[in-house]
């Protein structure tokens, strides 16, 4: 949870782009934080419920027209998180990787997961989550999420 992370960010001293300690940047991260728990967080987790979980459970795959409902909700959330969050800066608090892109690309491997890239047409969405990958580091961005991606095994 949010609450957690920012626990421990002041637990342990982390190191201070995780969450700034200056107070516009540390704006920028708490109002990402906040908007993202009904967008992304929102939007991404239906996308992929309706996609795998619920197709999984019933034993029934979701019309498609339903789930072109939940993509779209999905994209506008998207554009929205590129436009406002984004914007033209490498990382949504400025010149470096913060918890708010840890939470964000945290929430868009889901969708991703359940079979929908959704970086593939959105060249700037892409590029920022090179950038997370590699502050964080590849392989352990990818042991994190090597049980999502492997849902649309099932």
């Amino acid at each position: 949870s949010i609450a957690i992370l920012l626990y421990l960010t002041r637990k342990f001293k982390t190191p201070d782009h995780w969450y700034p300690s200056d107070l516009q940047k540390r704006a920028r991260v708490d109002e990402y934080l906040s908007w993202q728990h009904v967008n992304i967080r929102g939007k991404g987790s239906k996308l992929f419920l309706t996609k795998v979980l619920l197709p999984l459970l019933t034993g029934q795959p979701l019309p498609p027209e339903k789930l072109e409902g939940v993509t779209e909700e999905l994209n506008v959330v998207l554009k929205q998180f590129e436009e406002k969050f984004l914007q033209d800066k490498p990382f949504i608090a400025g010149s470096e990787v913060s918890l708010a892109d840890l939470v964000a690309l945290v929430e868009l491997m889901q969708p991703v997961g359940a079979g929908y890239d959704l970086f593939e047409e959105r060249p700037k969405l892409a590029e920022w989550r090179r950038r997370v990958e590699e502050a964080v580091g590849k392989q352990l961005f990818q042991e994190a999420h090597e049980g999502i991606l492997n849902m649309k095994n099932l």
